[in-house]
């Protein structure tokens, strides 16, 4: 092969190279993040609630905490659709169905945990010496 002909396929080989890392870089991009707020059954926020999620075809099932104001959020999900359920103290809230997370989007959901007129209270009670 002639000089010129190994230049010019080394040059095209770095061509297709360039063109296609930006295609890559945008699979990154399109992540999507899904974040929202537990809500207990007398309706203020629920710290370090537990949220659980999986895509709606019952595949790849996780489980994060809500911060100490409730707030949760999920980073890096592919874009597909998801149940997704909080829970705390023995209290859950229903599965929120089918909830769409297209890629690149910022979704967020407000989860009500239900089945209790209040939150109960944690710890053992302590019974005061007479």
């Amino acid at each position: 092969m002639s000089r010129g002909a190994i230049l010019l396929v080394a040059f095209a080989s770095l061509l297709i190279a360039a063109v296609s890392m930006p295609a890559q870089r945008k699979k990154a991009v399109h992540k999507a993040t899904l974040s929202g707020t537990v809500i207990g059954p007398d309706d203020k926020p629920v710290p370090r609630a537990a949220v659980t999620y999986q895509s709606s075809g019952g595949s790849s099932p996780h489980a994060t905490h809500a911060d100490a104001h409730g707030h949760f959020t999920i980073h890096n999900l592919r874009g597909d659709n998801y149940d997704v359920r909080a829970s705390a103290n023995g209290i859950f809230s229903e599965w929120e169905k089918n909830v769409n997370v297209r890629p690149g989007e910022q979704k967020t959901i407000t989860l009500h945990l239900i089945y209790a007129k209040q939150m109960p209270v944690t710890g053992i009670p302590v019974k005061k010496k007479e």
